[in-house]
């Protein structure tokens, strides 16, 4: 937090509220009317002061009450040492005294920045891969977003348990067993020499391409039967010319032809879909699972084991880690426990065919199916038992946070209304961190066609890129080669992690890698490069005892700046817990490191004469390298001590 008796807002906001009383003869102005708030780079001033919610005690013009506030806090206030009017605003001047006792007092707090405990406990949940894939750039955005919030919220003073849950059931997972059973020969990870979750992965890609084949050979079949489909020679490509038109119907209306193969299309593909062979197999087998059938779940139990490790390799690499897991095959019998008692409780209904149903109509949605008619679960059903079962395990979690993609957005606010309806009143504190999709410079990633980023290839390329850009930039001269391995590391990854999280949560973006590595701009290795320049400065001076007195230190302009800045780091962690954005740390970072290349580019400092400000500018240094180091962390990014 920002040290307390160092609150310079606080100090400007007593005393309004004082000039207020005085100028303008009321006591009825509150402290939350003074509205405070930075000063616009643009302006001169430190804080500013919004004089239109006080026009109604001052009675005057908003320039003319600001010019009499400003007047009245020169006056009155010893750290106000100038001020301006802008329009209805009011920016002061802060003494740079104040300045300079502040950066003491942080230079005495170790953890500077950090909030004390809150008594508050939050979960975050992020990751939830399903083991039927190995884990790409989409779960990189997921897990750098999810871990780094659970990190600003510790700085906020809260504990967090992280969690994920795995998806380790269900007709995907029973694809890519079957596709094993089918075409595996046998085949492990240690057999063929591939991680496990990258085996699996590559016969769920299996599994859909004979799914294809087989749709298409049923469609080829069926066409017969309709005599507006039976002349024509390729179906499939008579379905994508169909579905073009239709999406242009409105502009150029389709002809009666068009219509009629229109829908003979779309009833034999959707037969050919739900007829398919060996999705039937597929299917037949995640009965068989549900019923705990010897075989089945041993196959299961072997290919996810071979899944796990594999992640745990990704999840080391990523840097991230959990306190606890949660199974989808466990909680999802939780699930339908609730279901059906939520059914007695009149939350749920059954229709003729046997599936169970949540009325929504007050909500103004749609009803939302929460359990088949054959009785098995959806999504919907693990996630009330997860949900259920996670307040069960930890009682005094004031809410879950879900880090989800934004295409989930639905299903998140029903989960909330129907855990509320269930009588469940921890929904409300729940949250959706909803995030945009992640693409490349080549477009979208389509797991079932074998078209995703792998996690693990796009990680160990940009470690390669950055030693590639480290050694032509001549940054790594002197160190061993063990040494230039781990900052090979830090600045790939680091690369990456820093590009995804200084975008806006809720926007989608684009990862351009070759610009996440530069070494100049809004980078990771940029700061990171930054903070390798403030402990070479430390390291020169090792053997100094900095003993200086800040009432003999005149701030120049590019300290003043600077030391404004690390005032700045409290506040800049408070918002992003607030916000759930890592966003805000990663751009307060990046200003704060713009700033210190200011300083360090026109003010002397090791050469410096003057013994007490040489050392006063080395403890800035010091500091500002400290500050670096802690936001990084928060964005769970490990910068190097030496380049």
């Amino acid at each position: 937090m920002i040290i307390e008796e160092m609150n310079i807002e606080k100090v400007v906001i007593e005393a309004t509220l004082a000039a207020v009383k005085k100028l303008y003869h009321t006591d009825e102005v509150a402290q939350g009317q003074i509205q405070v708030q930075k000063t616009r780079k643009e302006f001169e001033g430190d804080v500013t002061i919004v004089a239109f919610p006080l026009l109604r005690w001052s009675k005057k013009s908003p320039e003319a009450t600001a010019e009499e506030l400003g007047a009245y806090l020169q006056e009155h206030v010893e750290e106000v040492v100038n001020y301006n009017v802008v329009k209805g605003f009011l920016n002061l001047s802060i003494a740079n005294r104040f300045w300079l006792n502040f950066f003491e007092h942080a230079m005495q707090h170790e953890n500077y920045g950090v909030a004390s405990p809150s008594g508050i406990t939050k979960m975050v949940e992020y990751s939830s891969p399903n083991t039927n894939k190995p884990l790409h750039l989409g779960h990189l955005r997921n897990n750098f977003l999810g871990y780094s919030v659970a990190e600003i919220l510790k700085a906020n003073g809260h504990e967090v348990v992280k969690v994920q849950i795995i998806n380790d059931r269900g007709i995907h997972i029973c694809k890519s067993m079957l596709a094993w059973l089918k075409w595996g020969d046998g085949a492990t990870p240690e057999s063929v020499g591939i991680k496990g979750d990258k085996l699996v992965g590559d016969y769920y890609v299996k599994f859909d391409q004979a799914y294809k084949t087989e749709i298409q050979e049923l469609v080829e079949q069926k066409q017969q039967a309709y005599d507006v489909l039976s002349n024509e020679s390729d179906i499939k490509a008579l379905k994508a010319t169909l579905e073009k038109r239709e999406k242009k119907a409105k502009k150029e209306p389709l002809t009666v032809l068009e219509k009629e193969q229109l829908i003979a299309v779309k009833t034999i593909y959707e037969q050919a879909t739900k007829e398919a062979p060996i999705i039937l197999e597929a299917q037949d087998m995640l009965r068989k699972w549900e019923a705990k059938d010897p075989e089945v779940y041993q196959l299961w139990e072997t290919m996810n084991g071979w899944v796990y490790d594999g992640f745990d390799v990704t999840y080391k690499t990523m840097g991230v880690d959990f306190d606890k897991l949660y199974y989808e095959s466990e909680t999802y019998l939780l699930g339908k426990e609730q279901i059906d008692e939520g059914l007695e409780k009149g939350v749920f209904y059954q229709k003729d065919d046997g599936s169970v149903w949540c009325d929504l109509s007050q909500e103004k949605l749609d009803d939302k199916l929460v359990l088949r008619s054959d009785g098995t679960a959806v999504y919907m059903t693990q996630d009330i038992g997860t949900a259920i079962l996670r307040y069960n395990d930890y009682p005094s979690i004031d809410g879950i946070t879900y880090t989800v993609g934004n295409e989930q957005d639905h299903h998140f606010k029903v989960l909330f209304i129907i855990l509320d309806k269930l009588g469940y009143s921890w929904a409300k504190n729940c949250r959706h961190l909803s995030y945009g999709m992640v693409e490349l410079p080549e477009g979208k990633m389509k797991s079932r066609e074998g078209t995703v980023v792998d996690a693990d290839d796009l990680m160990a390329e940009m470690v390669k890129n950055a030693a590639e850009t480290a050694e032509e930039l001549g940054k790594l001269e002197g160190l061993t080669p063990q040494e230039k391995e781990h900052v090979y590391r830090s600045i790939g990854i680091g690369a990456i992690k820093y590009y995804i999280l200084k975008v806006d949560p809720e926007r989608q973006m684009l990862f351009n890698p070759k610009e996440s590595i530069d070494f100049n701009g809004n980078t990771s290795a940029f700061i990171s490069f930054t903070y390798v320049r403030t402990r070479a400065i430390l390291r020169k001076v090792e053997e100094m005892e900095l003993n200086y007195d800040v009432s003999e230190v005149t701030l120049v302009p590019e300290e003043r700046e600077l030391i404004k800045a690390i005032y700045d780091f409290p506040v800049a962690i408070k918002e992003a817990g607030e916000a759930y954005s890592p966003a805000i740390i990663a751009n307060y970072t990046y200003e704060l490191v713009r700033l210190y290349n200011v300083f360090y580019q026109h003010v002397s400092i090791l050469k410096e004469e003057n013994e007490t400000i040489k050392q006063f500018r080395i403890a800035l240094s010091t500091k500002t390298g400290t500050v670096i180091k802690t936001a990084m962390k928060l964005l769970g990014i490990d910068v190097p001590e030496r380049m």
